[in-house]
């Protein structure tokens, strides 16, 4: 989490989401290409050019070489942080649609030192500690709760783990 440099390169096939786009049919259609690029990989570039609704269809959906910082969030959640190379086994879901995605290479990053990541870690932590006892403070209250039909998960004990 904490390296610096890694880089992917990666092509895609973009099926957008629009208004007025059925999503379920869309991501049937999408799920059927990427079933298809596992089986056969070879033809990816000829899927993109008749599939993509990115402008990169064209080029056999080829991103080229990728840093962090290029995709957006939920994108990069997918790309970076792994060691997948291939036609990933599953959709990558963003902003912009489903993404059937091929890892061409990947260049792994280099860890940074600790003194140049304390603060990034000792703000993980503590979101990490307030989540937690966000929960289990929740968890307490649904005990004292009455609703009929539903499993709040509650605990009767302020020592919830």
């Amino acid at each position: 989490h904490y390296s610096a440099g890694e880089r992917v390169r990666a092509r895609h096939i973009l099926f957008a989401v629009t208004a007025g786009v059925d999503f379920n049919a869309l991501r049937k259609v999408a799920e059927q290409s990427l079933l298809d690029l596992r089986a056969e990989p070879q033809r990816f570039p000829e899927l993109a050019a008749g599939q993509s609704n990115c402008p990169t269809g064209a080029l056999g959906g080829e991103l080229g070489w990728l840093v962090r910082e290029d995709c957006v969030d939920e994108f990069a959640r997918e790309l970076f942080g792994h060691t997948e190379v291939g036609v990933l086994p599953r959709l990558v879901h963003s902003r912009f649609g489903l993404h059937v995605v091929e890892v061409l290479a990947r260049e792994p990053g280099q860890a940074r030192p600790f003194e140049a990541v304390r603060e990034v870690v000792t703000l993980a932590l503590r979101q990490q500690a307030y989540v937690s006892a966000l929960r289990q403070y929740l968890q307490v209250l649904a005990a004292d709760t009455e609703v009929e039909g539903v499993d709040l998960a509650a605990s009767d004990s302020p020592l919830v783990q």
